[in-house]
């Protein structure tokens, strides 16, 4: 698994090689951060207000095809990062156009009003909200069967 604890903190080490798909570096996230995801944009001005859904790199494609000349490397990312601090981190370490969307029920929604929330309160928020159970911020229980009967 691609992280490591600090402290009661979670970090992970992301990985970035021009030979991964996409869809690798999202199913890495998305298992440190079960209710955000990432989708990387073909938006080279990385203006947010001109993100659409029609640049939307598909899952499929190698990271380096996106972009060219990036290199390899790694990202690490801490829980309590800001999102708009972990996407400046991407454009500006790899020239990468990404957005995090965080689960809302069934839909994912774009997470610019509240880009100065950690990582942590985004997906502390999307569990709340797409499950109705709040997480215990001291031991931070991810646990999605805690109060289920057994």
């Amino acid at each position: 698994m691609p992280f490591f604890m600090l402290t009661n903190s979670i970090t992970m080490r992301l990985t970035i090689d021009t030979q991964r798909q996409i869809s690798d570096i999202q199913k890495e996230f998305n298992e440190i951060f079960p209710f955000l995801k990432l989708e990387f944009f073909n938006n080279k001005s990385f203006s947010r207000n001109n993100f659409t859904s029609s640049q939307i790199i598909p899952r499929n494609r190698k990271l380096g095809d996106s972009q060219k000349g990036i290199e390899n490397g790694f990202i690490e990312i801490e829980e309590s990062m800001k999102v708009s601090e972990l996407e400046n981190l991407f454009r500006d370490k790899y020239r990468l156009a990404v957005q995090v969307f965080r689960k809302s029920g069934n839909l994912w929604l774009e997470t610019t009003m509240t880009d100065n929330w950690s990582l942590f309160q985004q997906n502390k928020h999307g569990r709340e909200i797409s499950t109705n159970k709040a997480i215990d911020t001291e031991t931070k229980d991810y646990d999605l069967n805690r109060d289920a009967d057994h």
